[in-house]
């Protein structure tokens, strides 16, 4: 028995050659052609390998084909309102249309309207079946999106309305696109969004495995069969690659930028050092290390680095554990000298700004009389003393914009 044939099934809008076409996936040959009308987008779908269905742009009505018969129209489903998107369960029972807000479910052999869900706040982008046909999932522009049991949707029972079994509302932008692993209701799933975010979902148990964070929104998502990768469309025409199974992250530990502003080095838990070029944002040396990498950076080389003969002009002495050593029972070396400064050593130089303060108190002490007297003596002094205050300003002031200079001069 030969092994099933992958083709290509794909739609464009403009509809001029064709609805959509069938090609080859190997080799691109364009094997089928189905002529009418144009599909709109996420409401292309295959039902039971017999027909293909696909959602007029903009109308309300559904364009069937079937399959085998590429080139002729077979039938038009009418619908209360545009469909926004559309899918098939994958056992060929059930088709779900979004039409506004509400999801409209038919049974396919009999073409009854089972029931018409209303969960949703404003239109549904994107339906999606588990590959067991047990749930579907619902993703709309109100942020929400919504995990539904087939079996308690078709239910017979009209009292008591169905309810999703998980409402996920971690999204904070319009659903784009929804993507169903395998494995039933085990399965998990995919949700992209324009807020910029793809987050992984477990049916089972409706919790949120994963959320990544883009620069751009996203718009379609789809995950390789053994959901090793994570694949995601950007608005900005980029498609993304996530590992979904690196235990390590891979983080970068540190940074460091080389004086000339053309290099910069980077430090990471992958275990290299790696030396990139700024400009070009391409990686042009690799250092490998032997565990995650802890430090990094660029410094300029000491001059005795490339000394051999070369000696610390001081050696380096033991340090004390304590503050005093003698009190603790520490001994220092025979040799040593232990030098601690005392207060008016350690006293700073006064600034600018707090002799000029100083020198305007005695100014103002000059007008009491008891300080110098009366007289020629106290004018000349006070004359002194102000172009001394002035002098300090002026200084002052020059440092003040020389600084101001430095810390404005554009890079």
């Amino acid at each position: 028995m030969a092994a099933p044939m992958e083709v290509v099934v794909c739609a464009d809008s403009a509809g001029q050659l064709w609805n959509c076409a069938v090609f080859d996936l190997h080799s691109g040959t364009n094997l089928f052609s189905y002529r009418g009308g144009n599909s709109s987008a996420r409401s292309l779908t295959v039902l039971n390998g017999e027909f293909i269905l696909g959602a007029q742009l903009g109308k309300n009505f559904i364009n069937v084909w079937e399959i085998q018969r590429k080139d002729q129209l077979q039938q038009k489903i009418v619908c209360p309102g545009i469909v926004t998107c559309l899918t098939a369960s994958p056992d060929g029972l059930y088709l779900l249309a979004g039409i506004a807000e509400a999801i409209y479910v038919w049974e396919v052999s009999s073409g009854s309207l089972l029931a018409i869900l209303n969960r949703h706040y404003q239109d549904l982008t994107c339906l999606r079946f588990t590959d067991d046909s047990s749930h579907f999932i619902s993703g709309g522009k109100d942020n929400l999106v919504l995990v539904w049991s087939l079996t308690s949707v078709v239910q017979l029972d009209s009292s008591h309305p169905p309810e999703p079994r998980h409402v996920w509302a971690r999204h904070s932008l319009p659903v784009t696109d929804i993507h169903c692993g395998l494995m039933g209701a085990q399965a998990r799933v995919a949700t992209a969004s324009l807020d910029q975010t793809v987050k992984l979902w477990e049916i089972s148990s409706g919790e949120m495995l994963l959320s990544i964070l883009f620069d751009v929104g996203i718009m379609s998502v789809t995950l390789d069969p053994c959901e090793y990768f994570l694949f995601c469309g950007g608005s900005d025409g980029n498609i993304f690659q996530v590992s979904l199974c690196s235990t390590v992250r891979n983080l970068v530990t540190c940074l460091s930028v080389s004086m000339d502003g053309t290099l910069l080095l980077s430090g990471s838990h992958d275990e290299t050092a790696r030396l990139w070029d700024i400009q070009s944002k391409q990686s042009i040396r690799t250092i490998n290390h032997k565990g995650p990498v802890t430090n990094a950076s660029i410094i300029l080389a000491p001059a005795n680095m490339f000394l051999p003969d070369s000696r610390p002009a001081v050696p380096l002495p033991r340090f004390s554990r304590h503050l005093n050593p003698s009190e603790q029972g520490e001994g220092t070396e025979s040799g040593g000298v232990s030098l601690r400064l005392g207060p008016s050593s350690q006293a700073l130089e006064e600034t600018y700004l707090e002799k000029a303060e100083k020198l305007y108190s005695l100014m103002c002490a000059v007008t009491d009389k008891s300080v110098f007297g009366d007289g020629e003596n106290t004018k000349v002094r006070v004359s002194e003393l102000e172009e001394e205050v002035q002098t300090l300003k002026k200084i002052n002031k020059d440092l003040y914009d020389f600084s101001t200079q430095l810390l404005t001069k554009p890079s």
